[in-house]
C-alpha cells in the first residue's frame, strides 16, 4: 500500500511531490551525518530506522519535511533525520509545530517527544494540538521513565513505581495517552511498538495522509533506567494472549486462535469473553471510522499495568476540518476583502500612535 491508497483527505495535499524523472529517495536520503547519541539497545534506534526508511515513500523532498522536537532522548531526532527541524525547548514542540503549519503549508511537519515531554510539561499543548487538528504528525515515543535526566518517574509510570525520585513507589495513577488523545477529540490515534517494524511502518503510512493531527503512541523500550517494560508484548506467545490488534471492519479478538472475542456492551464497556460464550451480534467489529469515539475509547481502557491486555493499531481515523487551512482561509478572506496594500497607509500605521526612540533621553 502507498500513500495515494488511503481514501481519506490528504495530509500531504498541499505539500509539493517531487517533479516527475526527479531521483529516487531512499533511506540514505534522510539520514544525517550527525552521530546518533543514544544509549545501546535503546528503542529509539529502531524508531529512527523505521522513519528514515519510511521517509522517502512520501515522495517529499527532505528539504520540504521539518521534524520539531521539545527536550528529552527522543528530542535528539531531528539531529538524526536530514530535513529542516528545531530541537526545541521542553514540552512546547506542539506549539512550535503549530507555527510552522500555518505559516508554511508546503512543508510536512512532524513532531517527535516523550512520555515526559509531552504528557507533563507539555500537556496542555499536546492536547490543545490535537483538540484544534493542526496539521502534525506526532510521535510519541513512551518508555514509561525519564530517561535524558536519569532514571525519574514519568507521568505515564505504573502507581507504585520505585525510582530516585520515588524511593517508596510512585503515588501517581499514570496517563492513558490514547485515552488522552481520544478525549481531547483526535482525529487520528494509534498505538505501536518500537520493534514492531512492519506495524509502525502501516501505522506511519496511515497517518502521514492523515489530513489533521495524528497522534501515534510508540511503545519504546528504556534499557537504562526501565529495561524491559513491553517484554511481554514482545515475546510471541505471551504477546497472543494479550495484544489485540485493530484491523478496521474486523473483529476484536485476542488469541492465537481468536478464542476470546471482544463484546460491546454500552454502558459498561468492552469484556473480553471466550467466543463460545458470545453472541456473535455483540462482538465488537472495529470502526475508527465512528463519529462517535465510545468505542475507541473503551478499548483504551482495557489496559492495565500488568499489560494482560492492550489494544494496538489505529483506534480512530476520522475527518475533521484542519487548524491551519481555516486559518489561512481567514487571512486569505481579509486579504481578499482589503484590497490591495496600501503602503503609505501602512506606514502611517507602524509610525503612528505612541512612539519612543530607544537610547535618548
Amino acid at each position: 500500500m502507498t500513500l495515494t491508497d488511503i481514501g481519506m483527505p490528504h495530509g500531504l495535499d498541499l505539500v509539493p511531490r517531487l517533479p516527475e524523472g526527479a531521483a529516487p529517495l531512499n533511506r540514505k536520503s534522510f539520514t544525517s551525518d550527525q552521530e546518533v547519541r543514544w544509549c545501546p539497545g535503546c528503542g529509539d534506534y529502531a524508531i529512527l530506522s523505521a522513519v528514515q526508511s519510511f521517509l522517502p515513500e512520501l515522495g517529499v523532498a527532505p528539504e520540504n519535511v521539518v521534524v520539531v522536537s521539545g527536550i528529552g532522548c527522543s528530542s535528539r531526532f531531528p539531529y538524526y533525520v536530514d530535513t529542516y527541524g528545531m530541537h526545541s525547548i521542553h514540552g512546547r514542540a506542539p506549539a512550535i509545530a503549530t507555527g510552522v503549519a500555518v505559516a508554511r503549508p508546503d512543508l510536512s511537519v512532524w513532531v517527535a517527544t516523550g512520555d515526559g515531554d509531552a504528557l507533563s510539561i507539555g500537556g496542555n499543548h499536546l492536547i490543545h494540538a490535537m483538540r484544534r487538528n493542526v496539521n502534525l504528525k506526532i510521535l510519541l515515543f513512551n518508555n514509561e521513565i525519564y530517561g535524558l535526566t536519569k532514571g525519574q518517574y514519568s507521568p505515564t509510570s505504573p502507581t507504585g513505581t520505585v525510582t530516585k525520585s520515588t524511593p517508596t513507589g510512585s503515588v501517581d495513577r499514570p496517563f492513558n495517552p490514547v485515552s488522552l488523545a481520544l478525549g481531547s477529540e483526535a482525529t487520528f490515534v494509534a498505538r505501536t511498538m518500537d520493534s514492531d517494524r512492519k506495524h509502525f511502518t502501516e501505522v506511519l503510512r496511515a497517518a502521514a495522509a492523515h489530513r489533521g493531527t495524528a497522534l501515534i503512541e510508540i511503545l519504546q523500550n528504556c534499557p537504562i533506567f526501565n529495561d524491559g517494560a513491553y517484554d511481554v508484548l514482545k515475546d510471541r506467545t505471551s504477546a497472543q494472549s494479550r495484544i489485540l490488534w485493530l484491523e478496521a471492519g474486523e473483529e476484536v479478538t485476542v488469541g492465537a486462535e481468536k478464542e476470546t472475542v471482544a463484546v460491546w456492551s454500552g454502558g459498561s464497556g468492552i469484556n473480553l469473553i471466550p467466543r463460545s460464550e458470545a453472541e456473535p451480534a455483540l462482538i465488537l467489529h472495529h470502526d475508527p471510522a465512528a463519529a462517535d469515539p465510545s468505542q475507541a475509547f473503551a478499548l483504551s481502557r482495557l489496559d492495565d499495568p500488568a499489560l494482560s491486555h492492550i489494544a494496538m493499531g489505529i483506534f480512530r481515523q476520522v475527518s475533521a476540518p484542519a487548524y491551519d487551512d481555516g486559518v489561512r482561509a481567514q487571512v486569505d478572506a481579509a486579504r481578499s476583502a482589503a484590497g490591495p496594500v496600501d503602503d503609505a497607509a501602512m506606514e502611517k500605521l507602524l509610525a503612528g500612535g505612541d512612539t519612543w526612540t530607544v537610547g535618548e533621553s
